[in-house]
């Protein structure tokens, strides 16, 4: 072996050290907080413990417990992104054809495969122990991403008064159907899932009662629009 195949073989290995070091620590994390330890209570000493590493170790990838959460949150948020940019991109037509054939909505599988091929950590995070802040941060980065794709379909005089809170909901929502199968132990399979998180967008109140009310969002977005233009006019005048 030559010294520069000997310098690569060094480097391989040293990354794959590395790698597995960082794998140890997500784990001991989940562990961590799943043994029912609130994360603003973790400490280097009980991770690298959990994860059979030493300090060292940890301060080579890590300044501090907060450096390691940020790292952690933030390679799971670029994952979750890619993938909801995927599921954004399908239209309505798609959607609908879909539902049709009780198919889940294109990239929706990949999305929850992910999520519980990572479940470990990403639902520790999620828990009553993990950190509030990162429910907050994944539906920001749903709402980025699914914003401009949606408003597309909607009547612009409705943009202001309705879409926000609409979205809020819709990202809220969706989340929270998420949490709900974390908290079920992941009993589904991302397929299922996919399923009914494609069609559950779509059920109204109503219609499990058998009694669906159409609405009319532009014409109520323009109502609601008025009534804000004249209260705002109202509360000038006085």
């Amino acid at each position: 072996m030559s010294s520069e195949q000997a310098i690569t073989c060094g480097i391989a290995k040293s990354d794959r050290r590395s790698l597995r070091s960082q794998h140890l620590l997500r784990q001991a994390l989940a562990d961590e907080i799943n043994a029912g330890h609130d994360l603003t209570n973790a400490t280097v000493a009980a991770l690298t413990e959990r994860a059979g590493l030493t300090r060292r170790t940890f301060y080579t990838h890590y300044r501090d417990i907060p450096d390691f959460i940020e790292h952690v949150e933030a390679e799971i948020l670029d994952e979750l992104r890619e993938r909801i940019t995927g599921i954004a991109a399908a239209d309505l037509p798609s959607l609908y054809r879909n539902i049709d054939a009780l198919e889940p909505a294109p990239g929706s599988v990949e999305l929850l495969a992910y999520l519980k091929r990572d479940g470990a950590v990403i639902g520790a995070l999620l828990g009553p122990h993990g950190d509030a802040s990162f429910v907050q941060r994944i539906q920001a980065i749903a709402r980025e991403t699914v914003a401009e794709r949606m408003k597309t379909g909607i009547f612009p005089g409705v943009l202001g008064t309705f879409f926000d809170f609409y979205l809020s909901y819709v990202v809220a929502a969706e989340v929270g159907v998420v949490q709900r199968w974390f908290a079920g132990g992941l009993a589904e399979s991302p397929e299922t899932m996919a399923r009914v998180m494609t069609v559950i967008a779509f059920v109204r109140p109503g219609d499990l009662y058998g009694q669906p009310i159409d609405i009319n969002v532009p014409a109520y977005g323009m109502k609601l629009l008025n009534l804000q233009r004249e209260e705002q006019k109202g509360s000038t005048h006085e």
